[in-house]
């Protein structure tokens, strides 16, 4: 809620308003005033909306320069509720209104009979209060049993019987949310899920200002901005638009995900709960996240989106990278509780916690649903982690020089070493084990500049994950945790011990894009 810096004005009758100069504005032009004084001083407009300043934020001013209704369209996670909830702050801090009037009449031009009465009797001493802009703006969520009288009104017959008053008469309307919201900003999420004859019913409210209500035509100027979200048409089968709203719709503004990963970056920083010291009793775990980790998460939602597993109709939000981060962080956080620990890093095997913030937020296509939500999940974990490696090592993937600077890796797992990384490994343990295998440092200290040792051995770990990757050494999977191998001892060690033929190996057992 958008609270009021200043005080209402001292005013509060008709003729104080009227002896001020008070002049009366539509909604529209108060935040088309409002938005060109912003903009002539440079103030922040949408704070907190990241990657938009060039599409999206100058399309909407235009719009509102425009005096236009809007709809704003795209994907899930796309800031759409964000931005409508902001525009509120293009509205005058204070606006009069008559009081006790039920649609927030404005006192110099009355809608209702009440209102008329009102001024009728009092003249300038007619009473007014004065409405913060917070209060000036209505949201409805649009759902399929949504009704005409939710929206825009119905008949009150037990008020109609008390006041032996006929079904035409005005002052037995049970107002809706529409023109409760008069002289302000009234925003419908997701547009599509209204039925079609509930759509119908805003037509007159955007063209002809006409509200009927039981087949009896009352009309009433209503002074409101309709502002509108949905996703594309062909995203959901629940519903559309119909055609002549969406033609009486004047701007119609396309939103769009990050493209960028530093974009990215910026907004799941913005958005994740990071700062741990939150009050708690037990003393807070102090985190440390390596850079690579943020890339390496945001590089997650990038794979989803150009992923043959996923159904890109439905979108893959930015909410995935931001319960992905917070996970991260709180595996990390678990492990060193377990440990007794007040310092930590997270680890490539956290990484293996961040499924269930992906699964549940994806839809999958046919092969996706083969395949199973969870190892589709570890399977774009393990693409971005591919992705992001090459950014600070050479290519393992590379037949030619690169591939060599992880020679002597290669060649002490060929000696039939394996390494194990438990998930709850201690810190000093972690260390321990990552140590214990040749030329792996080296190649870390050659190729990066680690900031700490913590930092060190992750990426140390992070080479053994990307050799997986690349189906260079083996990795065996269970519950606590990972252990690398030599590949073709891993390869044996699924066939158990019936001996193997070397017709039972494919291409699929080198499947590049498993994370397991």
């Amino acid at each position: 809620m958008i609270h009021p810096d200043t005080a209402p004005p001292d005013i509060s009758t008709l003729g104080g308003l009227r002896a001020s100069g008070y002049t009366k504005r539509t909604v529209k032009e108060e935040m088309r005033a409002n938005l060109m004084r912003k903009l002539q001083t440079g103030e922040k407009i949408f704070p907190g909306v990241i990657g938009y300043d060039r599409t999206v934020i100058p399309q909407l001013q235009n719009a509102i320069l425009s005096k236009h209704d809007i709809i704003l369209l795209g994907l899930r996670g796309q800031a759409k509720s964000r931005i409508v909830r902001m525009l509120p702050r293009l509205l005058s801090e204070w606006t009069p209104v008559l009081k006790d009037t039920p649609l927030n009449e404005h006192p110099y031009d009355p809608l209702t009979k009440q209102g008329r009465e009102l001024v009728e009797e009092y003249g300038d001493e007619a009473p007014i209060d004065w409405l913060p802009r917070s209060a000036r703006y209505g949201e409805k969520l649009a759902t399929p049993d949504t009704t005409i009288a939710d929206l825009i009104g119905d008949i009150d017959p037990i008020k109609a019987a008390n006041l032996r008053l006929t079904y035409a008469d005005e002052e037995i309307i049970h107002f809706g949310i529409i023109p409760r919201t008069n002289r302000g900003i009234f925003a419908i999420n997701e547009l599509p899920d209204l039925q079609p004859r509930i759509q119908v019913g805003l037509l007159n409210i955007m063209e002809e200002q006409d509200i009927q209500i039981r087949g009896f035509n009352v009309r009433f100027p209503l002074d409101v901005m309709l502002v509108f979200s949905a996703n594309p048409e062909d995203y959901t089968s629940r519903g559309n638009l119909i055609t002549p709203l969406k033609d009486r719709i004047d701007s119609q503004i396309i939103t769009h995900y990050p493209k960028t990963v530093d974009v990215g970056m910026a907004i799941t920083d913005q958005e994740a709960w990071q700062d741990r010291s939150d009050g708690a009793q037990a003393m807070p775990v102090d985190v440390s996240i390596p850079y690579v980790f943020r890339e390496i998460v945001e590089q997650i939602a990038f794979e989803a989106r150009n992923s043959e597993y996923i159904d890109q109709k439905s979108g893959v939000s930015v909410r995935v990278t931001r319960a992905a981060m917070e996970l991260l962080i709180s595996a990390a956080e678990r492990r060193s509780l377990i440990n007794g620990e007040d310092t930590t890093s997270v680890r490539v095997s956290d990484l293996l916690h961040l499924a269930p913030a992906i699964t549940g937020k994806v839809e999958l296509v046919y092969e996706g649903e083969q395949e199973g939500a969870e190892n589709v999940a570890y399977t774009l974990i393990g693409r971005a982690i591919r992705t992001v490696f090459t950014q600070y090592f050479p290519d393992p993937a590379d037949k030619g020089g690169e591939r060599e600077r992880y020679a002597d890796v290669l060649a002490w797992f060929t000696k039939n070493n394996n390494v194990r990384l438990n998930q709850d490994l201690s810190d000093a343990e972690y260390r321990s084990r990552l140590k214990a295998v040749d030329g792996l440092q080296e190649v870390v200290d050659e190729e990066t500049s680690p900031g700490s040792e913590a930092q060190r051995m992750v990426m140390m770990e992070m080479v053994l994950e990307a050799l997986h990757q690349n189906s260079l050494i083996g990795k065996e999977m269970s519950d606590d945790g990972q252990a690398y191998s030599d590949i073709m001892g891993s390869m044996l060690s699924s066939f158990g011990n019936g001996g193997f033929d070397e017709d039972d190996f494919d291409d699929d057992d080198f499947d590049m894009d498993d994370f397991q």
